[in-house]
């Protein structure tokens, strides 16, 4: 995986609140050593960086808050990053993607609030139709533990599958227990889904690397995951003790306003969903 990282490097004004509290970091490439800094965020390039920067640009000045956003196109750094006090908090995940994480890892991020849902859709070059798909094709899907579930539980709530009773985040293809189309499932990263598509009869795509690859999954997907009762909302998130960070706090508070819904619903016109 990349772990590259793109700085967006508009500060605004702190305003004049001064705060007391340590925030976790060291060293000159780490984030702010106490938190009358800036606050810094590690965030998926789309749309978790776009909606940062909107709340940067439009609403951070007027509520004191100084924020950096730096930008990643994978997703263990962010959580790394957060662990090791490199960055303040991250906005990129869903809570089966974070517990996995944290359990494997040895992390302790913990969510704040949550922002959005971005819909896991069924993507295809080949076919306009899921129920198209000839016998014997080839569907990429991710290869992290929780997304490739995630993608196969669509699948599966689609009728192209049946899963194993209860297997809920483990899933993988060995628990496909009905598979009347034999498909073939081949595991790449996720940020490489959409590049799979002129290879292969159909991929399962996270809908932030469907939107950076120019695909509208509200449009696009020829099988869209449903938002309602969904536990993948996407969160801010920080390392357990910053919680109470007056300056993610007044991110929180800014990334759940009337403002920031009305910035995503007017920009993704339905291929990202306020959780709020």
């Amino acid at each position: 995986m990349r772990n590259t990282a793109k700085l967006t490097t508009a500060v605004l004004a702190a305003g004049a609140l001064t705060f007391g509290l340590t925030a976790c970091g060291s060293g000159k490439d780490s984030a702010s050593s106490d938190n009358s800094g800036p606050l810094v965020v590690a965030a998926s390039p789309t749309p978790h960086a776009e909606i940062l920067n909107f709340v940067k640009d439009k609403l951070a000045k007027k509520a004191g808050l100084d924020l950096e956003v730096k930008e990643f196109t994978d997703y263990i750094t962010p959580n790394t990053a957060t662990e090791d006090g490199s960055v303040d908090a991250n906005y990129f995940q869903n809570q089966p993607y974070l517990d996995d994480f944290n359990a494997k890892r040895g992390t302790h991020i913990v969510p704040v609030v949550t922002v959005h849902l971005e819909p896991l859709g069924l993507y295809s070059h080949k076919v306009k139709k899921a129920d198209a798909l000839k016998s014997g094709a080839t569907i990429a899907v991710p290869n992290d533990a929780v997304n490739e579930a995630r993608a196969l539980k669509l699948l599966a709530d689609n009728g192209l599958i049946t899963l194993k009773s209860g297997v809920g985040n483990e899933a993988t293809p060995q628990d496909i227990t009905k598979n009347p189309k034999n498909l073939k499932f081949k595991e790449v990263e996720a940020a490489q889904t959409p590049r799979s598509l002129d290879d292969v009869d159909a991929a399962v795509v996270n809908g932030n690397y469907a939107i950076s690859a120019g695909l509208k999954p509200a449009k696009d997907a020829i099988v869209l995951e449903s938002a309602k009762n969904n536990p993948y909302g996407n969160f801010l998130a920080v390392k357990k003790g910053n919680e109470k960070d007056p300056r993610v706090k007044k991110l929180a508070t800014l990334l759940v306003s009337p403002e920031v819904k009305k910035f995503i619903e007017d920009k993704y016109q339905g291929s990202v969903i306020p959780s709020f």
